[in-house]
């Protein structure tokens, strides 16, 4: 946000940062009220907040599942209701959650991380099925690996194993995360409600995919 803000305002538009933690309903509240303050509504939230912590499941630290759901999954929960509710008083908005692919599949060593990505999955569901009447959209977004900072930080083989898996043959930019979800906030996507959006270079439809198509012997496995 803080490297966003100049460029808004570069442009001639509005706007704030705001540091709260997001596991707090109170802080959340407060959050949602300042930005009703500064703008007089509240048009779309984009509940993007997330962490995680690597470890397999027999040694996964309690105190690790806690942390990672409180910011993954409650956070998500609360961030939502708080936008919601104003939304309702406004007569409609749009809520775009951050899911991921691994919401889908099981990956070993994530499991606090995994399992919240599943929720923030049903959560959105649900959401679009009790707030249809409100003229509220939501939907989420389930990246694959994205290339940011946290992603950069892997070895080259760690890497490279991951885009073994993508079809595409190549991590997303953070600049295509960013229009699926300004296509989900815009007028084109005003009947689209209750869907995860997969921007992930194929790599759900692709399985366990490995290599380029040429590389694939017949009956789908590697060459």
């Amino acid at each position: 946000m803080s490297r966003s803000r100049p460029r808004i305002r570069g442009r001639g538009g509005k706007a704030i940062a705001v540091a709260l933690d997001v596991g707090d309903a109170a802080q959340v509240q407060a959050f949602v009220d300042r930005v009703v303050a500064e703008f007089g509504r509240l048009d779309v939230m984009f509940a993007n907040a997330g962490i995680a912590h690597s470890a397999p499941f027999l040694e996964h630290p309690e105190t690790q599942w806690h942390r990672v759901l409180r910011v993954n999954l409650t956070g998500v929960f609360l961030c939502c209701q708080a936008a919601a509710r104003q939304m309702v008083k406004q007569g409609g908005g749009r809520i775009i959650t951050t899911a991921s692919i691994n919401g889908f599949r099981g990956v070993e060593n994530l499991v606090g991380y995994n399992a919240a990505k599943a929720g923030v999955i049903e959560l959105t569901r649900t959401m679009a099925v009790e707030l249809a009447q409100h003229r509220i959209a939501v939907n989420a977004i389930a990246p694959a690996q994205i290339d940011t900072r946290l992603t950069r930080s892997l070895s080259d083989d760690a890497r490279a194993r991951r885009v073994a898996r993508i079809p595409m043959g190549r991590f997303g930019e953070p600049e295509e995360v960013a229009r699926a979800a300004l296509f989900l906030a815009s007028d084109d996507a005003s009947y689209v409600t209750g869907h995860t959006l997969a921007v992930d270079g194929g790599y759900l439809a692709g399985g366990l995919w490995s290599g380029a198509p040429g590389d694939r012997a017949p009956g789908g496995k590697p060459g």
